[in-house]
């Protein structure tokens, strides 16, 4: 298995206990630099409110398979939450598009890291998005 990153984070965030424990809950605009040979694949991208994104938690420990959350001292087995410290640290956010300019997106409610490596965009689509506990199949 092969991931080739497709851009980098500029956060205001630049060192491991800056980050809030979830981006929504702030408002500071982050910058995703989509890398030249991937932007075309930004294109259309600006009719979009809200982006999902996939990155990398390059600080995250990666031998960790049971953790405490910020909520409680209880541990948990590590993929019963988001802690960034996994076996493969791979995080999503949704942020909100606030704008467009060549291959840099600006956007709200990332969560990230300075420096994080963007894996992958999908737009955000409310209809399947977002889940409730009545929508069970």
């Amino acid at each position: 298995m092969e991931l080739v990153p497709i851009g980098i984070i500029h956060s205001p965030y630049k060192r491991k206990g800056e980050a809030p424990h979830q981006g929504r809950v702030r408002n500071e605009e982050a910058i995703l630099e989509i890398y030249p040979e991937f932007q075309e694949g930004i294109q259309n991208i600006e009719e979009k409110k809200h982006i999902i994104v996939l990155y990398w938690c390059h600080l995250g420990r990666r031998d960790v398979i049971k953790t405490a959350t910020p909520w409680g001292p209880e541990i948990k087995g590590v993929f019963a939450t988001r802690s960034p410290n996994r076996p493969n640290p791979i995080a999503f956010c949704v942020a909100d598009l606030v704008k467009v300019e060549g291959n840099k997106l600006y956007v709200k409610g990332v969560d990230a890291l300075d420096n994080s490596p963007i894996l992958d965009i999908k737009p955000y689509v409310y209809e399947l998005d977002s889940v409730t506990p009545e929508d069970s199949l």
